[in-house]
Formats: structure tokens, sequence, C-alpha cells
């Protein structure tokens, strides 16, 4: 197995993690904070005060079952890279539509992949997403790592993840593990 990690920003990580959870070819995806000024904040911390921190998805993944480059074409299709600071009713910078890279190589990969699909054919307006070089992934607290798996009756998660959790599925069935 070739591992990989890619950190991808794209709203409510609890959204993220549970698309990437169920992918072939990735390990692990665990929920995090990155790009702030603030040494391993809590979640508290980033939606409440002003750490500049994005909520974000450590994926790792054996890059011969799945590349970098597929991963980025599911983030595009995941949320809506054309909102500054929000995805849905979530709105603040941690909501950020992101991609932080850990080597040149993803640098190129991301700034090629934002090129590809920032063409007016997923969305009609121009993305916003960032592409930022990964400093520190901060794990977030242990009640959010697998928290839709936990709590899918909990109304946030039965309203917000679970759709586009589903929506995800039914678009990408060929590579559900």
């Amino acid at each position: 197995m070739s591992k990989e990690i890619a950190v991808l920003g794209a709203g409510c990580f609890w959204c993220v993690e549970g698309i990437f959870n169920s992918i072939n070819g990735v390990e692990e995806a665990i929920s995090g904070f990155t790009g702030g000024n603030v040494e391993n904040p809590t979640y508290r911390q980033v939606c409440d005060t002003d750490t500049n921190h994005a909520e974000v998805v450590e994926v790792t993944f054996d890059n011969e079952v799945i590349s970098y480059k597929e991963l980025l074409e599911i983030f595009w299709n995941i949320h809506n890279p054309t909102h500054l600071n929000r995805q849905g009713n979530d709105v603040g910078t941690q909501y950020r539509s992101s991609i932080f890279y850990t080597s040149e190589d993803q640098k190129k990969q991301a700034e090629e992949s934002l090129k590809e699909f920032d063409n007016g054919t997923l969305y009609e307006d121009k993305f916003v997403t960032t592409i930022e070089s990964l400093d520190k992934f901060w794990p977030a607290e242990d009640y959010h790592q697998g928290y839709y798996n936990e709590n899918p009756d909990q109304p946030y998660c039965s309203a917000v993840v679970g759709p586009k959790i589903a929506k995800f599925k039914s678009k990408f069935k060929q590579i559900l593990k």
C-alpha cells in the first residue's frame, strides 16, 4: 500500500468525514482543524472565536487504489466551492472551501483540478476555494470522530449530513467500500 494524506475543507466536517470514510482506498478520515493561529484549538474556540481555523478532514488513502486527483473530483462534487465561508446554513470562516496540500505535487494537482472544475459546469459562479500549504493538522475532540455514524438521528445529521452522504453514494456508487 502506498499511503498518502489529503487535507480538505468542505464545510461541516461531519459530512466530509462520513463521505470520505465510505470510499474504497480510504484508510481513514479524521475530523479536525487547520489553517489558523491557535495551537491545538477546541471546537468551541473554532466556532466562538477568531482562530481562523477551517474545519477539515485529514484523509489517509492508498494512492494505488484511489488517486489524489480522484479525491479532488469528489471534493468538488460534495460541496459548493463558490460560497465564501459558507456551506448551506453553516456560516463562518471555519466552513471555507479549502485544500491544504502536503507537497508541491499536491499543490500542482490542486491548482490543475481547480482550473479543470471551475469552468461553469458544476457551478455557474466562480470558485472561492483556497489552496494553502498544510502547517499543522489538529484532530477535533473524540466525540466528533465518526459523529454521523454514532448520531444519525441527531437533527442536524438527519436533516443535512444524511441527505448529503446519500446524494454522494448515489452519484459515486462505483467507488464505495
